[in-house]
């Protein structure tokens, strides 16, 4: 397996640090995702996302989805189960579970809704109005002219 040494990037860059702790935890995971539960993640709009998750036994009550340090964690534990039952074949898995997804910048969570076994979590990137894009008008050079020997005036 090959390493990266990303301390060139560290040297360099001033205030990407959240890109480099990416990186580094991407390349350093060698072990596998838990393939529970299911997920999918579906671009809405332009700036809109849903992740839905299969939550099947899962009650509304014992979901738990927060944003803590710019990741989105959803997690579920099942209530003890007070009647004692006997399970001929068990393929439905209702075991706990915590699922993480790092979200970028500017990206804020709008909602969930728990229905038909699944759990579906809407997301939408914000772009802020410094960092949208502006458009400068362009004047001619004697309209600049004038406007200074009319700051000059005054």
């Amino acid at each position: 397996m090959r390493t990266f040494d990303l301390a060139p990037l560290y040297r360099a860059t001033v205030g990407f640090d959240r890109i480099a702790d990416l990186m580094d935890r991407v390349l350093a995971s060698d072990v596998a995702q838990p393939a529970y539960p299911p997920y999918n993640i579906e671009k809405i709009d332009e700036n809109a996302y849903r992740i839905s998750i299969a939550v099947a036994g899962f009650s509304a009550d014992e979901l738990n989805a927060e944003v803590k340090d710019g990741a989105l964690i959803v997690s579920a534990r099942k209530a003890a189960d007070e009647t004692e039952r006997t399970f001929l074949h068990r393929g439905i898995a209702t075991r706990a579970f915590e699922r993480r997804f790092a979200l970028a910048d500017h990206v804020r969570v709008t909602g969930a809704s728990h229905e038909l076994g699944m759990l579906h979590i809407d997301l939408v990137r914000e772009t802020p109005e410094a960092l949208k894009p502006r458009r400068i008008e362009i004047s001619k050079r004697a309209d600049v002219e004038a406007k200074a020997v009319e700051a000059e005036t005054v």
